[in-house]
């Protein structure tokens, strides 16, 4: 499996940017698409998944000002990044879990997404 990632750049704070990460190879059936991010000095964290039933997770810190969606046809997922703050600044990663789910439970740890895209940056500054 391989995920590529676009869309990283630099944008001005209040800015918006969109992200784009496509994986190759096996189709499944079911499946979560999720954003994480590292910041400089910080520990990864969860950004957005999105799973192959639509739903979504967004977390705490971006809701309200970020957006995932998908284009199944692709396996495709995107990242809407609205109202951009130096905050926001840090290497953004795709991954994908292929685990299928009875309820409707978003994966959010890393460690339960098994394939990584390489990070694309982005960086928030005037």
């Amino acid at each position: 499996v391989e995920l590529t990632e676009s869309g990283g750049g630099l944008v001005e704070p209040g800015g918006s940017l969109k992200l784009s990460c496509t994986a190759s190879g096996p189709t499944w059936t079911s499946w979560t698409m999720g954003w994480f991010r590292q910041g400089p000095g910080k520990e990864r964290e969860f950004v957005a998944a999105i799973r192959s039933t639509g739903n979504t997770k967004h977390s705490d810190s971006v809701k309200g000002r970020f957006s995932i969606s998908k284009d199944t046809l692709n396996l495709t997922t995107f990242l809407q990044m609205s109202r951009l703050q130096p905050e926001d600044t840090a290497v953004y990663y795709c991954a994908l879990n292929t685990l299928a789910y009875a309820s409707s439970y978003i994966p959010w740890v890393a460690y339960e997404y098994t394939s990584w895209g390489q990070g694309t940056q982005v960086t928030v500054s005037s």
